[in-house]
């Protein structure tokens, strides 16, 4: 399965996804690990405490693999004179990807520590994400900046993945969650979709403003924004470290003191927790590769991606459930669930498609 298949193939594809999987299983059940309120699940920890101590093992997972083997260089195509130095003028926007992707990794992981299953937040994160990459396309091909058409099946799948998210939004979850009425969980929601809609466009336009024959450096890519988003978190975990000191008033807020004392005196199994990260820090890796898979455009790359983690999330709740004492998937769930599988039918009619055109191009 996982020889090496030529760039921009079904099969380069399918491995990717394939990898994905795999790590966001282990990522979403090791958050429900750490952090479940059942007294058998051990070791329990305060969400923000694991937020913390998780984020940075998913930060230096993606961080040092991309330093230490030079990934960061990039052969730019325009290259911006700064004083003595040539820079890449991609980075005028990389940076501010990696900005955005500074949010999208702690509210991820937020998103898993409410009281909702791994499959229903992935549901609901997933399917807002798919919309935001049909937007996308309808933004970047109006701009003539793609020129590929998005297949009919493509906008049935959205459909159906608009249909998943209002099920679990709208629905009550079992009766234990009314998630539109807590506004922790809206404030989340609300800050990853828009993160990831202007990270999903800048890669998209790096993607698509490529000059023929220019090379479509993913690494290079990955590297930079990787930098930019480590940078940020670094800046605002010490900005919220030393807040009391300028607004003492911050330091009574619950979740300043939580970051606080989990940094100043670090929780039991702490470093169990950072290790936790890994896995989150490996999905990463995938899901930007799928993102921006050449020839595919942000819909599909979009829809490809969010619902290869519905699968997992589904996985990681029935895992959950069998050994962790999770709660057993609603009939809403699995409608929901049921929605997505017509996607991914409609999904693979487009593939089919795509890979047909790809193989009559010039």
């Amino acid at each position: 399965m996982f020889k090496k298949a030529a760039e921009g193939s079904t099969a380069r594809l399918m491995q990717l996804c394939t990898g994905y999987f795999l790590f966001y299983v282990a990522t979403g059940l090791l958050v429900k690990l750490f952090t479940a309120s059942s007294p058998e699940a051990s070791p329990r920890m305060d969400d923000i405490a694991f937020l913390a101590y998780n984020t940075l093992g998913a930060n230096l997972t993606c961080l040092i693999p991309a330093v230490a083997l030079g990934w960061w260089r990039m052969e730019s195509i325009r290259p911006l004179r700064l004083g003595r130095w040539n820079l890449p003028s991609e980075l005028l926007y990389i940076i501010p990807s990696g900005v955005c992707t500074a949010v999208v990794i702690p509210t991820t992981t937020l998103m898993y520590t409410l009281p909702i299953s791994v499959m229903v937040a992935m549901v609901i994160m997933r399917a807002s994400v798919i919309v935001i990459g049909r937007l996308v396309d309808e933004v970047q091909i109006r701009q003539g900046i793609l020129d590929k058409r998005v297949y009919a099946e493509e906008n049935i799948a959205v459909l159906f993945a608009i249909g998943a998210a209002s099920i679990e939004l709208l629905g009550s979850n079992g009766g234990h969650f009314d998630f539109l009425r807590n506004r922790a969980a809206v404030v989340i929601l609300a800050s990853y979709i828009a993160a990831y809609a202007i990270r999903i466009y800048i890669m998209n336009y790096y993607k698509n403003t490529r000059p023929k024959g220019a090379p479509l450096d993913n690494k290079a890519f990955f590297a930079t924004e990787q930098i930019a988003a480590s940078a940020t978190m670094a800046l605002i975990a010490g900005l919220v470290l030393l807040s009391p000191r300028w607004f003492p008033s911050w330091s009574e807020v619950p979740q300043v003191a939580a970051f606080i004392s989990a940094v100043r005196l670090p929780a039991s199994g702490w470093g169990w927790a950072v290790c936790s990260g890994v896995a989150f820090g490996v999905v990463a890796f995938f899901s930007v590769f799928i993102f921006m898979f050449k020839g595919r455009t942000a819909t599909f790359t979009g829809l490809v991606n969010r619902l290869t983690s519905l699968v997992a999330g589904t996985t990681a709740t029935l895992i959950g459930w069998l050994f962790l004492g999770s709660r057993f998937p609603s009939l809403q769930n699995w409608i929901s669930l049921g929605f997505v599988l017509v996607a991914v039918a409609f999904l693979t009619r487009a593939e089919k498609k795509r890979a047909q055109e790809l193989k009559e191009l010039p």
